[in-house]
């Protein structure tokens, strides 16, 4: 009786590195001129900022006339027991989360919008949008104020004419929700085009062949739109949040123009319209730097944390 023989077993070959390592370094040498550049931009400006922070700096050491003080933490010690600063914090993380809620919504809903219209339309939409991203902030700002003026806006005008007797020469800036809520809506229509751009972009690049599968499995569009569309655009989806909440966290000019400088007794004052009061108007620059240098790190902070959830979440995919 003959055994069979078992064939040789033939030598594994050599381990090959994983894909996303490969992509990890070519992604890093391919960012590292620019990484350079734009650390080289905003070294030196945080350094001074941070330095500045830690001294008493005012109009007379700014002009040379008086020696720097060194105050330590002492400026961070004044600003974190001041009652005020906690109130203008919670104010701008309302504010910069209904931004940004309202930009990523709007964006969202018209780029899913723009990809089932037909050209014409489209392109009609695309035009407002950028028109919209395109125009300045404080032109914009002052566009918005006369739309909305107490007396000659056309809001009020349009709204006293269809029955709404009481919004003729109503204030949309003197009260703080009302004010925050139109500084909000100028904020969301200048910001939303580019989540709108972004999303769109990531929805055509969608294979067809994906979304017809959805719909013979019987999937409505909202329902292809929420369990397939969204999911699949997620990192662009990741990439527009932080964007927005670094715009919407550190905006000034819409509320330094709509509100006259923080709304009534600083009803409406952000931290970076706090941060220019304190520096500039009050000529304490070692305090306004410390609310640049705590604006920092909460952005680093909010956006480190949600960059972590985001992967948290997919690796539970």
């Amino acid at each position: 009786m003959v055994t069979p023989q078992l064939p040789a077993a033939v030598p594994a070959p050599p381990a090959l590195r994983p894909a996303r390592r490969r992509d990890g370094r070519a992604a890093a040498l391919y960012l590292l001129p620019a990484g350079l550049l734009l650390a080289a931009l905003l070294a030196y400006p945080i350094y001074q900022l941070v330095l500045i922070s830690f001294y008493d700096y005012g109009q007379p050491q700014a002009a040379g006339a008086a020696p720097l003080v060194f105050l330590g933490f002492d400026n961070y010690a004044a600003l974190l027991s001041d009652a005020q600063f906690w109130t203008v914090l919670a104010k701008t993380v309302g504010f910069a989360a209904a931004c940004v809620l309202g930009s990523l919504g709007a964006g969202t809903a018209l780029a899913v919008l723009a990809g089932r219209v037909r050209a014409v339309p489209r392109t009609l939409l695309f035009l407002a949008a950028l028109g919209a991203w395109s125009t300045p902030a404080i032109a914009g700002s002052y566009v918005w104020l006369f739309l909305f003026d107490t007396d000659f806006g056309l809001v009020n005008e349009v709204l006293s004419g269809i029955g709404f007797s009481g919004m003729a020469h109503h204030s949309w800036t003197f009260g703080t929700f009302g004010a925050f809520g139109l500084v909000a809506a100028e904020v969301i229509w200048c910001s939303f085009p580019f989540v709108l751009v972004t999303m769109y972009a990531g929805i055509k690049a969608i294979p067809e062949e994906v979304l017809e599968a959805a719909s013979l499995d019987g999937a409505s569009p909202w329902r292809c739109t929420w369990a397939v569309v969204l999911p699949m655009v997620r990192p662009l989806l990741v990439i527009a949040t932080i964007q927005s909440i670094i715009w919407d966290f550190k905006v000034f000019t819409q509320i330094y123009v709509m509100t006259n400088g923080g709304g009534v007794a600083g009803r409406n004052l952000v931290l970076n319209v706090y941060a220019y009061q304190q520096a500039f108007a009050g000529q304490e620059y070692g305090l306004g730097s410390a609310i640049g240098v705590v604006m920092t790190v909460l952005l680093l902070s909010v956006t480190g944390l949600y960059v972590r959830s985001q992967r948290r979440g997919e690796a539970g995919l």
